[in-house]
């Protein structure tokens, strides 16, 4: 009898973990990368989103595991958005998106024990209504700007600026579903089991 195959998941993210159980797969690791996600000059959001993803799964590269790894981009045409760490950067973001149209890339990326990879790149347009200063004042003070990119987490108050959205909201919460879960039976894990 072979051994169940492992997974390991290389982000701290609770938005992918929270997003992978509603799969019904639970890693049985969680080893967050440690790379540097600055980004190189030139590079396009989706060029980042995609290296990201992969650089993540490879910086913990498992002989004993299936690899997850996983970046979220925003962008504006070419310009990336920052994860945002401080008010400033999540207010200059905020104001950037009021009324306007923006793109989230989302890398996924898995490597398996035998060295077999596979990855994918999702895009998702998002229109945010066009925010009044109060509306940027309470999204600031609620916090939920902190470490997300662009400036704002769509799980929480910020759906409510979302005028319309093509692609994957899962995505733009930081792990493609359909994505992932289609690469993981790929390599022979077991999604949605009881």
């Amino acid at each position: 009898m072979t051994e169940p195959l492992r997974l390991v998941l290389a982000s701290a993210s609770p938005r992918r973990l929270e997003l992978l159980r509603r799969i019904g797969v639970e890693p049985d690791e969680i080893r967050p990368a440690d790379i540097d996600e600055s980004e190189i000059p030139g590079e396009t959001p989706r060029q980042l989103a995609e290296r990201l993803a992969r650089s993540k799964a490879g910086a913990v590269v498992s002989d004993t595991a299936l690899v997850l790894g996983s970046d979220t981009v925003v962008g504006v045409g070419r310009r990336i958005l920052p994860k945002t760490e401080d008010e400033k950067s999540a207010r200059t973001c905020l104001e950037l998106l009021s009324g306007r149209n923006h793109r989230v890339w989302t890398g996924v990326a898995l490597i398996a024990p035998d060295g077999r990879t596979a990855s994918r790149l999702v895009e998702t347009r998002v229109s945010f209504k066009r925010l009044s200063f109060e509306e940027i004042d309470a999204y600031i003070a609620s916090g939920e700007w902190k470490g997300k990119a662009g400036g704002y987490g769509i799980q929480g108050m910020a759906e409510a600026f979302v005028m319309r959205l093509a692609g994957s909201y899962s995505g733009v919460m930081g792990l493609p579903l359909y994505e992932t879960a289609n690469m993981l039976r790929g390599f022979g894990y077991p999604v949605m089991v009881s």
